[in-house]
């Protein structure tokens, strides 16, 4: 039942995330024509915008893409008319998500070791340099870290390629600019989790059974420390795949969010929609599967509501 309502609740986002998208699109003024009304004869204008009804009130425009969408089909791309949304999608997910997944694994390993080793040195050095690490991460964004990676690693010091997509090479920037702050951010939780499960009774009560200093942190205080971030880790895989957006366009890799950006400048309605939808898709859908997977990490959690 509780898994059914959560269910229910995640088509309910989808739906608010249209809705929203669709009404904030139309309330800017203009259209993706609007350019063009000064060099193309209004006739020629009416039929461009009758071809993507855009003609037609905003309610029968919102009810025709939602009858569309039911059919998973994400319309034509106004800009590049020979092809559709879902193809633009489907071309450009497998760079962002490799970025995606890359960056995700980096901050994960990272970050969780990072914050493991800060807790269990808490206040001391190797603390200290843990939490400026942190921090330094947490006040870089991706989009000033790219291009001093740019500048040094793949120009200064020729370690890697400077842009483009091709070999595995190219990915590292890219995937390392991305990582850096959910780094931190994991890090920082990872610490404060940590440093309140070594505090618990059941951590010394493992001491006092004579299990090593290792065993310890494995067996009982890692996994118990992992249950806050494992709720990061849903909104984190998200905002590490949006924001490949700026990062994309910085390292001219062929993802989705090239498509994202060029399709705001050029106001193409169908791709903001499309690329719009897909993400917040990815982003709803792991936090379902988020908490289910609270009940693999820890057996007491379970997956019944109030009442029930």
């Amino acid at each position: 039942m509780y898994i059914l309502k959560r269910f229910g609740l995640m088509l309910l986002t989808l739906w608010i995330i249209v809705t929203l998208t669709f009404i904030i699109m139309h309330v800017i003024p203009g259209d993706p024509f609007s350019n063009d009304s000064k060099t193309i004869p209004p006739a020629v204008l009416e039929n461009m915008r009758a071809r993507y009804n855009l003609d037609e009130p905003y309610i029968v425009q919102y009810a025709l893409y939602l009858k569309n969408l039911l059919l998973l089909d994400l319309g034509p791309s106004i800009q590049s008319k020979t092809t559709d949304v879902n193809t633009l999608i489907a071309r450009g997910f497998g760079p962002s998500a490799i970025l995606g997944l890359q960056s995700l694994i980096i901050a994960l390993v990272a970050g969780i070791s990072l914050g493991t080793l800060a807790a269990l040195h808490h206040n001391r050095p190797l603390d200290y340099i843990s939490m400026f690490i942190a921090i330094l991460g947490v006040s870089i964004p991706s989009f000033i870290l790219a291009p001093l990676l740019i500048k040094y690693v793949a120009v200064k010091w020729e370690l890697l390629p400077v842009a483009s997509w091709g070999t595995w090479r190219h990915t590292l920037l890219p995937s390392i600019a991305l990582a850096v702050s959910p780094l931190a951010v994991i890090a920082r939780f990872m610490r404060t989790s940590m440093l309140d499960v070594l505090n618990r009774d059941y951590i010394r009560t493992a001491y006092a059974k004579g299990l090593s200093g290792p065993a310890v942190t494995l067996r009982h205080g890692l996994r118990n420390a992992l249950i806050p971030v494992l709720s990061f880790i849903g909104p984190l895989f998200a905002s590490v795949i949006t924001g490949t957006f700026v990062v994309e366009k910085i390292f001219a890799i062929p993802g989705i969010g090239k498509y994202f950006v060029d399709s705001i400048f050029n106001r193409d309605y169908p791709v903001i929609l499309g690329t719009t939808i897909f993400y917040g898709a990815i982003l709803v859908v792991t936090l379902f599967l988020i908490d289910i997977a609270y009940r693999a990490v820890d057996p007491r959690i379970q997956l019944v509501s109030k009442g029930e």
